[in-house]
């Protein structure tokens, strides 16, 4: 089973993070950061999802495999990684509560993953979804 969600993605360490939002809430800027981080692009506004063995691996598709979009500059290239075991969903929420003790249950492509709403603003975005990988993510 394979499908194309709408989310960007990137690869950290191995595991994949997807990054959920309304357009506009800063998806392609926080992917842009963890890169910065060092992250590797898995796919920006779009991520081919296949069930494999239990787990839910993320892929670029293929139309934009390498491609992220950068504000005022535009479709700009990055390495890219391929089938990537998703760790973790984080949300872009203008609404994230505060604290939590546990990540949600999220069920996606037949997988039960994690998720955390983080805030979309701030300077420190990206640092906080390492974090949330770091404390919530699947191994």
């Amino acid at each position: 089973m394979s499908l194309l969600h709408q989310a960007s993605c990137v690869a950290i360490q191995g595991r994949a993070v997807l990054i959920e939002g309304a357009p506009g809430s800063g998806k392609s800027s926080l992917a842009l950061a963890l890169i910065d981080r060092g992250a590797v692009l898995v796919g920006d506004d779009g991520v081919r999802l296949e069930a494999v063995d239990g787990h839910l691996i993320a892929s670029p598709p293929p139309h934009i495999a390498g491609l992220i979009e950068v504000r005022n500059l535009g479709l700009l290239e990055f390495p890219v990684a391929n089938a990537t075991p998703v760790a973790l969903v984080l949300r872009l929420d203008p609404d994230a509560p505060r604290f939590i003790e546990a990540a949600e249950d999220y069920a996606l492509g037949g997988s039960a993953l994690p998720l955390v709403r983080l805030w979309p603003g701030g300077e420190v975005l990206a640092l906080k979804a390492e974090l949330a990988l770091h404390r919530f993510g699947l191994p």
